[in-house]
């Protein structure tokens, strides 16, 4: 298993879906940006988040959102292209556009004790890089 950590921004609003046997899947392509000046290039990441939380995490998630994830990286090919997977464990929302809040922190993590959002002001020691 190969584990990624990556950051960057949404290409597209985030979609919701549901596999027939219940689960709720999120899924998003982001962008990433490597190198600098002329050696600077994008990297595009397709990003899948399921179970617990995906639908809501989809309906916040936007084009232009900036977000962090953790997961488990893969790759597939299509059509002689080979495109970036990221199966991921924690989603940590950095901003959204037009959120007014400039960088506010939410994060879900399916490992979490508590199952669910954090945010509460509570200093947890996260950073998301």
């Amino acid at each position: 298993m190969l584990r990624t950590f990556a950051a960057g921004r949404l290409g597209q609003d985030a979609k919701h879906t549901t596999t027939q046997s219940g689960t709720d899947i999120c899924r998003f392509s982001l962008a990433t940006d490597v190198g600098y000046g002329e050696n600077k290039q994008t990297i595009w990441l397709d990003v899948s988040k399921f179970g617990k939380g995906a639908e809501g995490l989809a309906r916040i998630l936007r084009k232009g959102s900036a977000v962090a994830v953790t997961g488990e990286l893969s790759t597939r090919e299509y059509e002689g292209k080979t495109y970036l997977q990221c199966k991921a464990d924690d989603v940590t929302i950095l901003n959204t556009p037009g959120d007014g809040r400039g960088e506010r922190k939410q994060s879900y993590d399916s490992g979490n004790q508590g199952g669910g959002w954090g945010n509460d002001g509570q200093d947890d020691g996260y950073a998301p890089f």
